[in-house]
Formats: C-alpha cells, structure tokens, sequence
C-alpha cells in the first residue's frame, strides 16, 4: 500500500472542497473528513503546492482547512512573497485564524492543530499565542521575532514543534539561529517546545515533498535539502499532531 505521502504526491487524494467560514465568510478550502481532528495550513495563498501538502496531511488521518488569508492573491517569486508578507495585517490575520479554528470545532473537529512554513510560521507561533481553542503548533522555517515583535513567544501555553533548515539564509526570521532563540524562550516560560534542525537543509524545505515542489525550490533558488531530510520532518510533524490532536 503507498505510504500517505506517495498518496498525496500522486494527487489521488482529492476530496477537496471549496468553504466559506466565519462571521466574515472568509474562503478557504478543505480536505478530509470533518469527524477527523483538524489542522490549519498555511503559506503564500493557495497555491498549488500547499493543496497538495493539504492533501498529504488529510490522508494522514486529518481534517485540513487552508484559509485564504490573500483573497485569491498568491505569491509567486521571493519577491513578491516579500511584498504580500509586509502588505499583510497580521491583526486581521489572527482574527481569521480565530474564525477558522472556531469553525472547524463547530463543525465536528474536537481539536485544533495549526502548520506553515514561512509566513505561515510566522504566523503559526502568533496563532498559537493569541487563537483560543488550538491544541497544538507546528511552524516551519518562519518566527514571529522579525515580522510581529509584539508576539510574545514566552505566553504560548499550547505544544510548539517548530523545523528549520541549518542553512536557512533569513537572518532574524527563519535562520537556525532565530529558532534557537525563540525556543530557549518558550523552554524558559515552561512551554512544551521541541525544535528540530535540518543539517544542510535550506528554506522551504518541506514543498520538496509536495508535486512540482522541487522544481519551484530550484527555480527560485531555495536549493534542495539532502534525501530523507523533508520526510523526517514530515513525519514529526504527523506523529506530534496525532499525539495532541488524538488524546
């Protein structure tokens, strides 16, 4: 039998289904069975390759909701990624997330989890401080420390699993150096946070698992991180969201 990301890779798993959520009837869009603990994801829209890392992790055992915090904008090259990620009220953003979650256990999730990579990350750990009703957070590559500094890190009561690459460049963001620093301070306040680094690994790792992933990491220069390194993260990923979500 193939392994739920060869599943997901191969697009077979394909119960997507566009939603409107929320008491601002907010899009999004969603994948899995909604008896089924739920896990919002989160990257430059949605995009192609975060459906397909959507439809990886329903076929995990989860009910995924990736909302469109862009209104149908996606960023498509560094640059303009940067662009949306300063043009983005993150204020705002943390309130959608509150309606997401809010609407997933409304509908039959009794748990909550949250993933991104990027400003997704970013905006995980923010999601993680100030959305009730989350039972856990896995950001990849992406701290609040230089996009949100008044996220305080050290508050965040719910499990944290953060990744990122050791060849991570963003300095102040997503280089290993940042996640340490965030990390220490949530271990400090008595968080449960584990932190994980990808030797020779660079940003935006994990899309090498999704189809057309490595050729966008190529294309734009992010580099490709060595064999098995993006399915250990992967699989950490899984495995901690079951032990929070399932109990």
């Amino acid at each position: 039998m193939a392994s739920a990301l060869e599943r997901g890779s191969a697009g077979k798993v394909t119960d997507a289904r566009m939603v409107i959520f929320g008491a601002d009837r907010l899009p999004g869009f969603e994948f899995g069975d909604s008896a089924k603990p739920a896990v919002i994801m989160l990257q430059w829209g949605v995009t192609p390759i975060v459906k397909a890392l959507a439809v990886q992790l329903s076929a995990e055992g989860f009910r995924v909701l990736v909302p469109d915090l862009y209104k149908g904008t996606v960023g498509v090259d560094m640059e303009e990624a940067g662009h949306l990620m300063t043009s983005l009220d993150f204020h705002r953003a943390e309130g959608e997330l509150q309606q997401a979650t809010d609407y997933l256990r409304s509908t039959g999730s009794a748990r909550v989890g949250i993933t991104g990579g990027c400003m997704g990350g970013a905006l995980s750990f923010a999601a993680a401080e100030h959305v009730t009703g989350l039972a856990a957070a896995v950001p990849f590559y992406g701290t609040p420390a230089r996009e949100m500094p008044w996220i305080q890190v050290a508050r965040i009561r719910i499990p944290v699993q953060y990744h990122t690459g050791m060849l991570d460049p963003i300095t102040g963001f997503s280089d290993p150096e940042s996640g340490e620093a965030v990390v220490a301070a949530m271990r400090a306040a008595g968080c449960e946070a584990e932190l994980h680094l990808y030797p020779d690994t660079p940003h935006s790792f994990l899309n090498a698992l999704a189809l057309g992933g490595r050729a966008f990491l190529e294309k734009w220069g992010y580099g490709l991180p060595p064999p098995g390194q993006a399915e250990l993260a992967w699989e950490r990923m899984a495995g901690f969201l079951r032990r929070h979500l399932r109990a």
